[in-house]
């Protein structure tokens, strides 16, 4: 991680779970980590927190489903940092939504952070990679199990349907570089279940959420974090294509 001393990386949906833990590792191996999210106050504590280790969190305030946001939030790491040189799209949700009964807000709304926010992102991130000339810059998409199985479960259909859109864009934009001879990599890291508020979330109650997590033992936001960092310290003629992590408790 030594290359990445005092270089720039954007972590999206920065405040909670596995953001928060990929975040911490970040700076502590030394970089100038721009966490964004829309709850930008739980970054500002996780600044706090971190203060007097070897980098630096930047907290910026950033809805995911709004490109004004997301644009102006580059504009800023351009004019305050110089640029960005690690994205690491980790941002995503899901909402009990099933297919045959699930509202269409819901869908949107899991297709406009999951996909398009993703995608905005890393198109953002390449070409001021590009601009700055930054040719050893790292994309890293947060995917999922589910991008590689249509799991058993009706509530997770739809978000199975967008993480698999992830693993298709994730080859689309490897394909792209490789067209246009860049060094820049792109990594995908697919976790099973981890112990986040995502599921309490989906499921709008907390006792289930929990309920879920308390069947086995499940993966932790440090372990994904690890998973981060691993990618990221490969030599640079190295690229990691994809991280299918998943607890060993987890059967499918």
């Amino acid at each position: 991680m030594e290359k990445w001393v005092g270089r720039v990386a954007l972590v999206t949906g920065a405040s909670v779970g596995t953001g928060a833990a990929i975040t911490r590792a970040l700076v502590k191996h030394g970089m100038k980590v721009v966490g964004c999210a829309r709850n930008v106050q739980q970054i500002e504590s996780i600044r706090d927190e971190l203060k007097g280790e070897k980098g630096q969190l930047i907290p910026i305030k950033c809805d995911l489903t709004k490109e004004e946001e997301i644009l102006a939030m580059f504009k800023k790491i351009q004019k305050d940092l110089g640029g960005v040189d690690v994205c690491i799209n980790n941002a995503g949700l899901s909402h009990c939504a099933p297919l045959l009964s699930g509202s269409t807000a819901d869908w949107k709304n899991m297709l406009d952070v999951n996909v398009l926010g993703l995608c905005i992102c890393t198109r953002e991130a390449f070409q001021q990679m590009q601009k700055n000339k930054v040719d050893d810059g790292h994309i890293i998409l947060m995917n999922s199990l589910a991008g590689h199985r249509v799991i058993s479960n009706a509530a997770g259909h739809f978000y199975c349907a967008t993480k698999c859109a992830v693993s298709a864009i994730v080859e689309g934009i490897r394909n792209e570089l490789h067209m246009l001879n860049s060094h820049i990599r792109v990594s995908s890291v697919s976790p099973g279940i981890v112990a986040t508020e995502f599921h309490q979330r989906m499921y709008k109650s907390p006792e289930r959420g929990k309920k879920i997590c308390s069947r086995m033992k499940c993966l932790e936001g440090e372990d994904l974090a690890n998973a981060v960092i691993y990618a990221l310290s490969a030599p640079a003629h190295v690229q990691v294509h994809d991280i299918l992590v998943r607890s060993i408790e987890q059967k499918t």
